[in-house]
């Protein structure tokens, strides 16, 4: 079966908050064409409980802001990146608004001032938020935005295998260019070549390489990996952030305890001794101390006391204060048998968010012409070596404009795309081992997990990178002879992250945020990037 050919002025990779909002931006001017994996709700967008970080307090400033995020960042961000995005924070919430976003007030006033909370590593309240389910709220009015618009259509159910580019185009070039994106439509399986003028990478992260994530189950690199064998670098790979507090519950694997609960109050308890812990590891900020500080004190404490989780407690609150904060938390844990209004909440850390991805600048520019990136797939100098609680959304609005104005103001250089070839099949057929790909991604998962996880050492990750080589020899093995299903392109993609990260984590000889290691327990005076080269 060979592909077919559909053509679009710009294409956009992620039907989350970066893709939707660059679709917006373009839209009136260009027709635009976003692919989803799954459907079009299924990015990590819909699951962020938390908010949106923004200065719109009258005792907070931007410096304020911009400190927070690089000593959460612990110096590795680029200073001139987060100065643009929170400089641009308030009028990204004002565009939501407008959008009908219907966040919490102080009142139920609807002209009232906004709610705001505050979160780990935040110096002041900047969390604007709807309950704790503002990315829900969110997807639901960009995702009604581009429904309603003439000029964006919106593809669920396609799985990218890799970037066009100059060595696709039927006179061969070899250029670096992009000209759109192979994806295997879920319905047909079909291979369809999607080609446009520019093309944005909002694919979200690469959680699933480890075993336990809070990511959605789709969140397999996939932009990031296609982006590096198209030949963009990729940097700060190692830089992947933990949750600290996600439910540990034998029936739900995923689900996380927003920030927001320590930040209006909860306390972690060491179950055995049934005393907080955090004294010991950060007297001063406590559990209000950044992410990585917070879940490597859990992960110590549970090393330490043999146990399987500790407890997060919010119940020394007013019941109505904790259900009126937290209604989904709320009701979910109280289908599973848990009140957190006068219990405590078994948590243990989980992968959250890659910090690292495709290298950007500040308009969403990757080292491919044609090719922008906005999002978790990105590493644009926001997040450095650790994230800020609530700047994930606000980098997707950003950067999804960004993108879309440089596109927008360099219209008339982005020529038509040229003649590609179309997808071959002509040597491959039908698999017959698929227990191979099941194999292959519990494998990598479990060992990406023990050896590269919140704890490092070089003799870990040099096992993982053996484990990395042989696998890799296998997956392309099987790549070369067997039709493609979207299990086994999440699979090469996930194998081809777990390579970039552990290469980056060899690489980087100090502890620094995300990346603690028993070899280099030391920080460096510098901060350096690691940036890697195809």
């Amino acid at each position: 079966m060979t592909s077919t050919r559909h053509e679009h002025d710009v294409l956009i990779i992620g039907s989350g908050a970066a893709g939707l909002t660059a679709a917006l931006s373009l839209a009136n001017h260009c027709r635009v064409t976003v692919l989803a994996k799954g459907p079009l709700t299924s990015g990590s967008t819909a699951w962020a409980q938390g908010g949106i970080a923004a200065v719109l307090d009258a005792g907070d400033t931007f410096e304020n802001h911009v400190r927070d995020t690089m000593v959460a960042g612990a110096g590795l961000n680029r200073r001139e990146t987060v100065e643009f995005v929170i400089a641009q924070a308030p009028q990204a919430i004002e565009r939501l608004r407008e959008l009908g976003v219907p966040f919490n007030r102080e009142s139920n006033d609807l002209a009232g001032a906004l709610h705001l909370t505050r979160e780990g590593g935040h110096s002041h309240r900047r969390i604007v938020h709807v309950a704790d389910a503002t990315g829900w709220a969110v997807q639901a009015a960009l995702l009604k935005a581009a429904e309603d618009h003439p000029n964006i259509t919106l593809l669920p159910d396609r799985t990218c295998i890799d970037l066009i580019t100059g060595r696709h185009e039927a006179r061969y070039s070899g250029s670096g260019r992009v000209w759109g994106v192979y994806a295997l439509d879920a319905a047909s399986g079909a291979v369809e070549a999607h080609v446009a003028r520019a093309t944005i990478l909002a694919s979200g992260g690469a959680g699933r390489v480890y075993q336990f994530s809070t990511a959605p189950r789709g969140a397999t690199g996939d932009g990031i990996a296609m982006a590096w064998r198209a030949g963009a670098r990729v940097s700060n790979m190692e830089m992947m952030q933990f949750h600290p507090t996600c439910l540990y519950h034998l029936d739900v694997k995923n689900f996380l305890i927003t920030e927001a609960v320590r930040g209006e109050g909860g306390r972690l308890i060491n179950p055995r001794t049934g005393k907080r812990f955090m004294e010991f590891y950060d007297p001063d900020r406590m559990e209000l101390a950044p992410r990585d500080v917070v879940a490597r004190a859990i992960d110590a404490e549970i090393k330490r006391f043999g146990l399987d989780y500790v407890h997060l407690d919010i119940s020394h609150m007013p019941a109505e204060f904790v259900r009126e904060h937290f209604p989904n938390i709320h009701e979910k844990l109280a289908g599973l048998g848990i009140d957190m209004t006068v219990q405590p909440i078994p948590v243990v850390p989980a992968q959250h968010y890659t910090c690292g991805g495709v290298l950007v600048d500040l308009a969403g520019r990757t080292d491919l012409p044609g090719l922008y990136a906005a999002g978790e797939c990105t590493e644009s100098g926001l997040h450095g070596a650790n994230r800020l609680a609530s700047n994930s959304l606000l980098e997707c609005f950003v950067f999804g404009e960004a993108a879309a104005e440089d596109i927008i103001t360099r219209w008339h250089s982005f020529e038509a795309p040229p003649s590609i070839r179309p997808w071959d099949e002509s040597r491959v057929t039908d698999s017959d081992e698929e227990v191979i790909i099941k194999q292959n991604w519990t494998e990598i998962r479990r060992f990406m997990w023990n050896y590269v996880g919140i704890v490092r050492t070089t003799k870990r990750l040099e096992r993982a990178a053996h484990r990395i080589k042989l696998l890799t020899e296998e997956v392309e093995d099987y790549y070369g002879h067997f039709r493609v299903t979207t299990d086994l392109i999440e699979l090469r993609n996930l194998l081809q992250c777990a390579d970039l990260i552990v290469r980056s984590a060899l690489r980087r000889h100090e502890s620094r945020g995300l990346h603690y290691t028993l070899d280099y327990p030391q920080t460096d005076a510098e901060a350096i990037d690691t940036v890697l080269v195809p």
